[in-house]
């Protein structure tokens, strides 16, 4: 079939892509797989070593951007102050350590391949860069953004882009010529270092005395909040591009900015969508940038720096985390975010090339890293608490004796008090029900994967702890002595997300510890209830059926009454 009819109309080329999306995301609905690997396959396929789809660069650029800028808004909204106060110094340290690393082992091991010095050196910094956007993506759809790992993750990621603008900015110095001018590429640092200051005392401003009204203002239109979202995030994304800094930086900072005001769910909720239609197009993009005839001379040393990177990154991760005092699986699962490198390498690279520093073949050496870097940690990640069950008998070395940071440490005084009920997940329902079992002299013990609602439920009184429901360790550590109802209120698992369903690994952890009281399951869908049941649920709530049938018994009993009064 002649493809060259698609290139006289732009619209021609973008129903194709769409077309072609479409197409790919099914067959990997089919498989099971996460809409990141469908997004990387479009952009491959649709590049110039395949169907060669892509001729309306700027277009696509644009809206990749505009995604980028997105995507780092809803990031922002889920930080706040408080949190990056908590988890400033494991951020730090890690971010830090972790490029540390990577750059001084990455230039060695170029090295040992035969790369050149000033190669090498390139080629190390490339590799210590993380995919912030495919790393935030995986966690949104895994609902792991908010749990402590992936908090601490992010943390990290913020620190790792803020390297890669320090990165640029001496490279570009570089590109300047000649030691005269190193004057003037410090004042350069200077000047950005100023405008990402005045930046943020600006939205410190903004958080201060105008969001809660301008937002409180503009909510009133569910439509007139979505633009402005997008228009707040792309404004600040371009001021802080304009100014010298990346624009996901300026993303994210426009998303902290609003991320105080109580309308920051409602945002989320209504720019999901938006947000996985534009990186569509940021895949589009890099993949059709890819050139894979400059791949095929750099298969060995690729799968050496790729092994590097998929397994040094989660290594060094764990090991500075277990020295802070951080439990060995909250180590894992956040070392695994950083195995794999991001798009600003691709980047970095191609400014190397431009200024004649390296070659086009070191380009395609670290384009051929990234592919499979990204393309296994998908994987990895996405089945990260099996990779975690198979391996935690090796992970000892990355814990200390007493993990003090973790809050798994108030375990003897939570047993001490002694509880009637353990209610798994804190969300609307969970805390219903906690509540109105509470309000029933009963005494209650919350668990929430998110540390800010267990902040929340500390605050007002409540017991609560941060624990995961897919940690067998932490089941294992339960207060369950005298225990009578554990009610499971987590929200409906998302399909292909994890091998497991969590309510199923609660039911097998309390039957292994020989657990003798009741437990209820919230079941979303039908054919969950016989499953359920099968495995040992003495009570299956449903919640909107029980809401509806508990609705018609008041409408019944207020119409008998009123009948009688008759």
């Amino acid at each position: 079939m002649d493809l060259s009819v698609l290139h006289t109309s732009p619209f021609y080329e973008w129903a194709a892509l769409l077309a072609l999306t479409a197409a790919v995301g099914f067959a990997g609905l089919q498989m099971r797989q996460p809409m990141v690997v469908s997004f990387i396959a479009v952009g491959v396929l649709a590049g110039p070593s395949a169907l060669d789809l892509v001729h309306s660069h700027g277009s696509i650029d644009l809206m990749a951007e505009l995604g980028i800028a997105v995507l780092l808004f809803l990031v922002g909204l889920k930080l706040d102050l408080k949190l990056i106060r908590t988890l400033g110094v494991v951020s730090l340290a890690t971010g830090l350590g972790q490029v540390l690393f990577t750059s001084l082992f990455g230039f060695l091991i170029g090295l040992a391949l035969g790369l050149g010095p000033l190669t090498s050196l390139y080629v190390a910094v490339a590799l210590t860069f993380s995919s912030t956007i495919i790393i935030v993506k995986l966690l949104t759809d895994k609902r792991e953004a908010d749990a402590l790992h992936g908090r601490i993750a992010i943390g990290f990621l913020i620190v790792q882009d803020l390297v890669v603008v320090l990165a640029m900015m001496v490279l570009s110095s570089l590109g300047i010529g000649g030691a005269g001018e190193s004057e003037s590429a410090w004042e350069e640092i200077g000047r950005v270092a100023l405008n990402g200051l005045g930046m943020l005392a600006f939205v410190m401003f903004f958080i201060r005395f105008l969001a809660n009204p301008l937002v409180g203002h503009i909510a009133r239109s569910q439509e007139l909040m979505v633009t402005f979202a997008i228009a707040w995030a792309a404004l600040l994304a371009a001021v802080g591009d304009f100014l010298g800094f990346s624009k996901e930086l300026g993303g994210l900072l426009a998303g902290i900015a609003v991320a105080s005001t109580p309308y920051r769910e409602a945002i989320v909720a209504r720019l999901g969508s938006l947000r996985d239609f534009f990186l569509l197009f940021f895949f589009i993009a890099l993949g059709s940038q890819l050139d894979l005839a400059l791949l095929g001379a750099q298969v060995g040393p690729a799968l050496v720096l790729s092994v590097f990177v998929l397994v040094g990154n989660p290594l060094i991760v764990m090991v500075i985390m277990g020295l802070l005092g951080y439990r060995k699986r909250t180590g894992f699962l956040a070392g695994l975010t950083v195995a794999q490198i991001s798009e600003f390498s691709l980047i970095f690279m191609a400014m190397g090339v431009s200024l004649g520093h390296v070659d086009s073949g070191a380009l395609g050496l670290v384009t051929l890293v990234g592919l499979v870097t990204i393309a296994v940690s998908v994987y990895m990640i996405t089945w990260s608490h099996l990779l975690y069950r198979w391996l935690e008998p090796f992970l000892g070395v990355f814990e200390r004796r007493i993990p003090q940071r973790e809050v798994y440490a108030e375990e003897n005084t939570l047993e001490s008090r002694g509880y009637d009920a353990v209610v798994f997940g804190l969300g609307r329902y969970g805390q219903q029900i906690a509540h109105r079992l509470a309000g029933h002299d009963m005494r209650v013990l919350g668990v929430d994967f998110n540390p800010e609602v267990v902040r929340h439920h500390h605050h007002r009184g409540v017991d609560a702890i941060y624990g995961d429901a897919t940690d067998p360790e932490f089941m294992s550590m339960l207060p369950l002595n005298g225990v009578q109802w554990v009610v499971c209120a987590l929200p409906p698992q998302e399909v292909g997300v994890t091998h497991e369903d969590p309510k199923l690994l609660i039911l097998h952890s309390l039957r292994e510890r020989g657990y003798p009281g009741s437990v209820a399951i919230a079941a979303h869908a039908a054919e969950d209830v016989p499953r359920l049941k099968d495995k040992g649920a003495h009570l299956i709530l449903r919640p909107f059926d029980d809401a509806a049938e508990a609705a018609v018994l008041r409408l019944l009993r207020r119409e008998a009454n009123e009948t009688q009064s008759a």
